[in-house]
């Protein structure tokens, strides 16, 4: 099996995905900095990780299947033992008339044809393709039983020492489906477990009152808590390991009438990985985002409401442009990912260590970018204004509407025109709605009359009597909601020659949105339009986070 960085790279180099130029380039970056030459060559967009897996099958002339297109069943899945399957990491993809497709992480084990044709006993065609080792351990959780039945039966066991039996069922459903946060709720008669998957909470399970007190006191222990303290609000972190992958965890605790609320916000790698294109950005705002973000100074700001992943932007455009010449540092609360290269400054109150103290400290600190978290008060965002006009790019977000709301706030807040004018070089702000489960999305023709009751405008935005849209059925992949994972809407704001004079004369939004318009600019409303018509998400989703243009 392939798993060293240095192999795999020979693997891309002698399979044509790579030149030599390219991994010249990636050993250079990698021996001034702790990242490998695969995350060099995934973050530089080089390679993706499509053709990295291709690459891997290749080598092992087998042909590459992607789960996350083509998701497995419980009903295949579970035609192989668990035991053979977790053996090796290999799970039954289809079977038909003919053949019966497997898919492994590692189609050269010793030993696994064999006991396959011993367990299936089948004069069929057994079919060997290669999968990513992460959809394969994705695909095994067809074997567990739902958490509500795996929780009842560690409740009925007894015993004082479950409660960290039902952390970790929790957790590992919770990191299967990749959800953002985990709620436990104190009520009248039971403790309430939800799950904020894809932006919306879902009841996943309930856990006995007689347990809580021992699982809370268990959660207070791993997060450095005082376990004896039920009156105040604590903050602490957990550091989880699973399938040895770190996992960073916050956790909250806050008093609430029937005892200590708990929610757990779970820092996935996932969103370190992402890259513009993961996130929803086209060709066109990809190369606008680019090009502003390789000036060497201004001031670029992400706009959008809490939770509408400005923050997952911000740090795939670090990511694009960190570079070992370059000093790159953060101000942040709290610091939500480490991004090899770049330092990271973590806001602490107590020690004043406040946003607009933070960032007068790392402009002594002779940097090229600087990233502030969110620019939330005058005094920061006039710090922020003048590191950009002392030839330092700064990246920051800011609570606004819509991106043309943001430049009046900006001059609500204080800070003269002149200034904004002379600094800022883009403003983007974003929405994010649930995508389409790619396992179970189907096509419908729906009458233009029947959109129109949803969307008066649907003239101006669709044409012909009836449009194709897409929909999810719901299956065990997105755990029945028809939705898996997130998409970003987004609406860019340039800051041309033209709005900088208008920036000077304190301009509506409605004047900048206009110089916008002419410039080719679109609305969030719009982008999703976009997003509906290439089946990404529904009609319904894009209405219930942004208005009509």
């Amino acid at each position: 099996m392939i798993n060293d960085a240095q192999q795999l790279a020979d693997l891309l180099l002698s399979s044509a995905y790579i030149s030599e130029k390219d991994l010249e380039e990636a050993r250079a970056f990698t021996e001034k900095s702790a990242t490998t030459i695969i995350d060099y060559l995934l973050e530089r967009n080089i390679i993706t990780k499509d053709l990295l897996h291709q690459a891997i099958a290749e080598s092992f002339n087998v042909p590459y299947l992607n789960l996350k297109l083509q998701p497995t069943t419980k009903v295949e899945v579970e035609k192989l033992p668990e035991e053979l399957a977790k053996k090796y990491d290999m799970v039954l993809f289809k079977e038909d008339e003919n053949s019966i497709q497997i898919a492994t992480s590692n189609p050269t084990k010793a030993g696994l044809l064999s006991e396959l044709a011993d367990i299936l006993k089948t004069t069929k065609r057994i079919e060997l393709n290669y999968s990513a080792p992460e959809e394969i351990q994705r695909a095994f959780m067809h074997y567990q039983k739902p958490l509500s039945d795996r929780l009842e039966l560690l409740y009925s066991e007894k015993h004082e020492m479950v409660a960290p039996q039902i952390f970790d069922e929790i957790l590992k459903d919770a990191l299967f489906y990749q959800v953002s946060d985990v709620h436990m709720e104190p009520q009248d008669a039971d403790i309430l477990v939800r799950f904020r998957m894809d932006g919306l909470l879902h009841e996943v399970g309930r856990i006995p009152k007689s347990y809580f007190e021992n699982l809370l006191n268990h959660i207070k222990v791993q997060a450095h808590l005082k376990i004896d303290e039920h009156y105040s609000a604590q903050d602490g972190a957990i550091h989880y390991l699973y399938q040895h992958d770190k996992v960073d965890m916050r956790i909250s605790i806050v008093p609430i009438l029937d005892g200590e609320k708990i929610v757990i916000r779970l820092l996935s790698k996932y969103a370190q990985r992402l890259t513009l294109s993961d996130l929803g950005l086209n060709g066109r705002d990809q190369d606008i985002l680019i090009r502003n973000a390789q000036k060497p100074y201004g001031m670029i700001l992400v706009t959008g409401p809490t939770g509408s992943g400005k923050s997952t932007t911000l740090y795939s455009i670090l990511k694009k442009v960190n570079h070992p010449e370059l000093n790159i540092a953060t101000i942040e609360d709290p610091v939500e990912y480490k991004i090899q290269g770049v330092n990271h400054i973590q806001v602490n109150e107590q020690t004043n260590l406040t946003f607009a103290q933070g960032l007068k400290s790392i402009v002594r600190q002779d940097p090229d970018i600087i990233l502030v978290g969110e620019i939330r008060d005058t005094e920061t965002a006039e710090i922020a204004v003048n590191a950009a006009l002392t030839g330092h790019l700064l990246f920051s977000t800011f609570h606004a509407n819509d991106a043309p709301t943001a430049v009046p706030r900006l001059l609500d807040m204080g800070v003269e025109p002149f200034l904004i004018a002379s600094t800022l070089e883009l403003i983007l702000a974003q929405r994010l709605v649930r995508r389409i489960c790619m396992g179970c999305r189907y096509g419908l023709a729906i009458p233009l009359d029947e959109i129109q009751k949803k969307l008066l405008q649907a003239e101006e935005y669709f044409s012909g009597p009836k449009v194709t849209m897409y929909k999810g059925k719901g299956c065990r992949n997105c755990n029945f909601t028809g939705y898996k994972g997130r998409i970003g809407l987004f609406e860019f704001l340039e800051i041309t020659p033209e709005m900088k004079d208008m920036i000077l004369k304190n301009p509506s939004k409605k004047q900048l949105w206009e110089v916008a318009k002419k410039n080719g600019a679109h609305s969030m409303f719009e982008d999703g339009l976009d997003k509906i018509k290439n089946g990404l998400t529904t009609l319904e989703e894009v209405m219930r986070v942004v208005a009509p243009a």
